[in-house]
């Protein structure tokens, strides 16, 4: 569903810290860090709660492909096109 790998990653091309994060999916500070840490894991809909706030700000998550799971930004579209 979501890693701590792309959680961070998606954080930093996005340029929020962990509060923002927080704030944003309204759940608490230490639960994104505890999974971001992997100190603790995401209950699955907390997990498809943060992968659908990254995905609504334009993330891209990649799939496990032989390279590993990842981010990036979806490309902006023209407009005009």
């Amino acid at each position: 569903m979501i890693t701590p790998e792309q959680c961070r990653a998606a954080r930093g091309l996005l340029d929020w810290t962990q509060q923002e994060l927080a704030a944003n999916a309204k759940i608490s500070n230490q639960t994104v860090r505890n999974f971001e840490h992997r100190s603790s894991e995401l209950r699955d809909s907390t997990a498809q709660l943060l992968r659908m706030l990254f995905e609504a700000n334009g993330v891209v998550f990649i799939d496990e492909n032989g390279g590993g799971p990842g981010v990036r930004l979806e490309k902006p579209v023209k407009s005009g096109d």
